[in-house]
């Protein structure tokens, strides 16, 4: 009697295995792709707010620039002090980028564009069930920006109540969720802004004078663009590339009457003004040269830039006429005869009022 082995089974492969590896691998390679995203974005980000982005070589915007300079890599408190529109953002992000913290968060609260009631909400976070409404718990700005730096624009506008609340947590570097008990605490570097007099809102005793000294650290005052004017052509250059790739435009340059609006102009709105002008010249610009014609109408009157005519028609015409035969020669880098024909005149016309001007025409040559 012959006898027979039971057969062995053996069990078919678990396809969910398979699955869950391929799913990890995946996972991994999104990880991978997100933390190298983020890398990138960090180091545009320091690109962006580089040093070499503080546009300026008046003396005002040096000792601003040494400034930064100075504080960037100190975990001290910064105060921005200068009118609106003078870059104090921008400064600020400077700081960060360029300090120890810059891998971490940079957290912007405007003081002034928080409703009062949810000032407090919006900076220190809010525990569930805290109020009606607040069915999860949700962080506060100043957790949000641990380990990094918190902005606290136009601080100035904080009511006395905020006043109080933030100097507690400047002084405990802790905070308490609304609706919590639990003492959070924090690590941030923190940089205020104002374009207020705080000075005279503590004289008046809309600003606390305990809180101005713990901010009052070191101080930046930021200088109107009417006291760096010698910067405003470089700004307005800056500008002119960044806004012309930003809107797909060959805008090339500006035209000297053009320029000679923007230096004369006063410019109450400082270098945003400046950046808004530049921006409508290049999206009505119709070649690759921005004229005075370009440029908003609050520069083309006397009465709005406070520059008076003091040229007779004939001039300001002779003044016109030079410049085109400029703009010309530039953009056919000396060759009179291509600027001729650039200009829809004769060489010879051309020839003859380069010489009325006393234009150097060889200067134009590449």
């Amino acid at each position: 009697m012959s006898s027979s082995t039971a057969p062995t089974w053996i069990d078919p492969p678990d396809p969910s295995i398979g699955t869950l590896k391929q799913q990890l691998a995946r996972s991994e390679a999104e990880r991978q792709r997100l933390e190298a995203e983020n890398t990138h974005l960090r180091l545009e980000l320091k690109e962006r707010y580089g040093f070499s982005n503080l546009v300026g070589t008046s003396g005002p915007m040096r000792q601003v620039q040494e400034q930064i300079a100075q504080v960037a890599r100190a975990n001290t408190t910064v105060l921005l002090r200068g009118e609106s529109g003078t870059g104090k953002e921008l400064l600020a992000h400077a700081i960060h980028y360029n300090s120890t913290r810059a891998k971490r968060p940079f957290v912007k609260v405007s003081c002034a564009a928080l409703p009062h009631d949810l000032l407090e909400s919006e900076l220190f976070g809010v525990e569930a069930g805290a109020f009606t409404g607040a069915h999860v718990m949700r962080k506060g700005r100043f957790e949000l920006a641990d380990g990094g730096t918190l902005f606290l624009d136009e601080i100035g506008e904080l009511t006395v109540a905020a006043q109080v609340k933030l100097l507690r947590v400047l002084q405990a570097r802790e905070i308490e969720r609304v609706g919590g008990t639990e003492s959070i605490p924090i690590n941030i570097r923190l940089i205020v802004a104002t374009n207020k007099d705080l000075e005279a809102a503590i004289a008046t005793g809309h600003f606390r004078e305990d809180l101005y000294h713990r901010l009052n650290v070191f101080t930046i005052f930021v200088p109107p663009l009417r006291e760096r004017k010698t910067d405003i052509l470089l700004l307005a250059d800056h500008f002119l590339e960044k806004l012309s790739r930003e809107h797909h435009k060959q805008v090339r340059r500006i035209a000297t009457p053009a320029i000679d609006m923007l230096v004369s102009y006063h410019w109450p709105g400082n270098v945003r003004e400046l950046a808004n002008a530049i921006e409508r010249a290049v999206v009505v610009c119709d070649a690759g040269v921005i004229h005075g014609h370009h440029l908003p109408p609050t520069l083309q009157t006397a009465e709005a830039s406070g520059t008076a005519p003091t040229l007779t028609l004939n001039e300001m015409l002779e003044a016109v006429e030079k410049d085109a035969l400029q703009d010309a020669l530039k953009s056919a880098r000396g060759n009179r005869a291509k600027a001729a024909r650039l200009l829809g005149a004769t060489e010879r016309v051309f020839n003859y009022r380069v010489r009325r001007y006393r234009i150097d025409w060889k200067r134009f040559r590449a």
